[in-house]
């Protein structure tokens, strides 16, 4: 993967943080309470949020790396089945019913416990990462560090996004859509790389 992909696997990873931080944000707005609080309950959101997203594909990396030798005929197939998994499971819950939830987002377990269900799908990616070339814990520090990143980035905007304007921009970005496709995208990128190359 170039630095592009790896940046939109990123952004497509951050999807479901952006989501949650956007009905966190709009769940503290109803309440009242300390702004200051409001902000370091962002900012610690943000943080565990993409703390949980760099962890888990090092945790898929390593689980696999071990045995990528018996695998290099099929690594491609595998790289594009896990995220076409992930990109169309993103995609047809995008067109699924709007649940509320009814959770407090500023509490310290709750935000571990979004953090870890919003980053789980990222143990794929780390599988698909060791598929596609990635023998070395160097060479996965780039990524899991833009990872990392790009979802603390897009909590704060999310929760932001969200105290700001409400309800209605969930509904209009379809987050889970754009994130969904994106990962399809790099699969089928992968996919006809290995095949053509």
């Amino acid at each position: 993967m170039n630095l592009l992909d790896i940046i939109l696997l990123a952004v497509a990873l951050a999807m479901d943080c952006f989501t949650v931080s956007i009905v966190s944000g709009v769940i503290c707005t109803k309440e009242s309470g300390v702004r200051s609080q409001e902000k370091v309950g962002c900012l610690r959101m943000a943080f565990l949020f993409g703390f949980f997203q760099a962890l888990m594909p090092l945790i898929g990396w390593l689980g696999i790396s071990h045995f990528q030798s018996y695998m290099e005929a099929y690594d491609h197939w595998i790289a594009f089945a896990l995220l076409a998994f992930i990109g169309g499971k993103m995609i047809w819950e995008s067109f699924g019913p709007e649940e509320e939830q009814h959770f407090n987002p500023r509490r310290l377990r709750t935000q571990l416990l979004l953090a870890i269900a919003t980053s789980i799908d990222a143990l794929a990616v780390g599988i698909s990462l060791a598929c596609t070339g990635y023998e070395r814990l160097s060479q996965l520090t780039l990524p899991l560090v833009i990872i990392g990143v790009v979802s603390f980035l897009f909590s704060i905007v999310g929760y932001q996004l969200g105290a700001r304007f409400g309800h209605s921009i969930a509904r209009r970005l379809k987050p889970e859509l754009f994130g969904g496709v994106i990962l399809l995208g790099i699969g089928i990128k992968i996919l006809v790389t290995h095949i053509f190359s």
